[in-house]
Formats: structure tokens, C-alpha cells, sequence
């Protein structure tokens, strides 16, 4: 007997799906979005408000700072034009660089393995090394981007208390 998936792996199951229709269909989807939530969860039997609950976060947070994900991944993903990317794999990474950078609530290893998983599950057996080297390497600038701006930070409270 397998065991019972979790709520937020399944809502990040759920926002990856939707990340991909918006990818797919455009600026003209959103207005059909919580149809389609609330559809997918019904389906799945996913009647947790919890669920449905963080995979909105998800999928909001995600789309609403695109160009920012989009920007970061393109620079750690040298060889790689995002639109040349599997559309899978490109929404798995825009949701956990969402996670990574945006979700303090999300341990950076939580939103990783589980970016590994979904892309997995929903695109190929290839797709887990891909998305764990990208995402490790968001995972390390990002926490050197933090270091720098607490160190920046400090520095400025060190002169401001002289």
C-alpha cells in the first residue's frame, strides 16, 4: 500500500498543472482559474481547503513574479533558452524558484526534492537531475544574495549607531 500523498505536495502537484496551462494559454486563462482549481481538486478528491488554499499561493506567487523567476533561471541556465525548455520542466522550476525565493515558510531542500518529484512524475525520468542542478544553483546565489544584503544591513545599523 502506497502512502497517502501530502497536502502540499499535492497542491504544488495542482499549481504546476495550472502554471502550465497559463503558460500554454496566455493572459486570457486567470479569469478561469478558480474554476479550474476548484475542478482539479474535485477530481483528485482533494476537498481540503488547505490544499486548494496553497496551491493559489502557489500558482499566484509564481505567475505574478514570472519575470523575475524567468530572468534567474535563464542566468543559471546558460545553455538553455527558457522557451526551448519542456513546458513541464519550465513550471516546475518557476514554482520552486517561487518557493526558494519567496516562501520562507519552505525549507530550500522541501521545495527542491519536491520540484524533483513533480518533474519526474509529469515530464521524464531525466528531468530530476536537470531540475536539481538548476535549482541548487538558484538555491546558492540566493543565499549569497541574502548574506550580502543582512551583511549590508548590519553595516549600515553599525554606522547609523556611531
Amino acid at each position: 500500500m502506497t502512502a497517502p500523498i501530502r497536502r502540499r505536495t499535492r497542491a504544488r502537484e495542482i499549481a504546476m498543472q495550472i502554471l502550465f496551462q497559463l503558460d500554454l494559454r496566455g493572459d486570457t486563462y486567470p479569469a478561469e482559474l478558480g474554476q479550474t482549481l476548484a475542478q482539479i481538486c474535485d477530481e483528485a478528491g482533494e476537498g481540503d481547503q488547505e490544499v486548494a488554499t496553497y496551491a493559489l499561493r502557489l500558482i499566484e506567487g509564481a505567475w505574478a513574479n514570472r519575470e523575475a523567476i524567468d530572468a534567474r533561471l535563464q542566468l543559471v541556465a546558460r545553455n538553455w533558452d527558457l522557451r526551448r525548455m519542456a513546458n513541464v520542466d519550465r513550471n516546475v522550476l518557476r514554482l520552486a524558484v517561487y518557493e526558494l525565493g519567496w516562501c520562507k515558510d519552505v525549507p530550500p531542500k522541501v521545495a527542491i526534492n519536491e520540484a524533483i518529484e513533480i518533474g519526474k512524475k509529469f515530464s521524464t525520468a531525466n528531468t530530476g537531475g536537470f531540475v536539481n542542478g538548476i535549482l541548487d544553483r538558484v538555491r546558492i546565489d540566493l543565499e549569497k544574495e541574502r548574506r550580502s544584503t543582512q551583511a549590508t544591513a548590519g553595516e549600515e545599523t553599525a554606522k547609523s549607531a556611531e
